[in-house]
């Protein structure tokens, strides 16, 4: 055994130095984004938020430009987020990246954290009725048991 060992990643160990933060422009996103923003500051933590920009074949199918309009949401969300950091920044310092993945939110976020190599997830809790049936983002998330993950209501 040499003195020199390769680097591993390992998680939780001096707390979380990548919180991934799911955005889709919806009021309980927005305030999961807040949420983790302070988690961020206060562990000195990267914030990586992430859009999932949806695949839906089907509207391109119909003709509707779902790249176009996905990506405009996408520069909202940007453009409210630099806004929201430059109102704080002589309060608040955090260090904060926007990425965008496309697929369903679920395994969208699960691509995000693991090519992020996120030590928590943050989300917001869902604002439609169907998934009490079906089953919300959050939930499959913490059912994956892959991260600590944070439920923002």
């Amino acid at each position: 055994m040499t003195d020199e060992q390769p680097h591993q990643f390992e998680r939780g160990t001096d707390g979380p130095k990548v919180i991934v933060v799911g955005v889709d422009g919806s009021e309980s996103s927005f305030r999961a984004a807040s949420y983790a923003g302070g988690l961020a500051r206060r562990q000195r933590s990267l914030l990586a938020v992430v859009y999932v920009q949806p695949v839906m074949a089907a509207g391109a199918a119909l003709g509707v430009p779902v790249a176009e309009t996905t990506d405009e949401i996408a520069s909202n969300l940007i453009a409210e987020i630099r806004e929201a950091t430059e109102r704080v920044k002589d309060i608040y310092d955090v260090r904060w990246e926007f990425h965008t993945f496309r697929g369903d939110p679920f395994n969208g976020l699960v691509t995000a954290a693991d090519e992020l190599k996120a030590d928590a997830v943050v989300v917001g809790a869902s604002e439609q009725a169907g998934h009490r049936i079906v089953g919300s983002v959050a939930v499959r998330l913490v059912k994956a048991g892959r991260w600590p993950v944070t439920v923002v209501p």
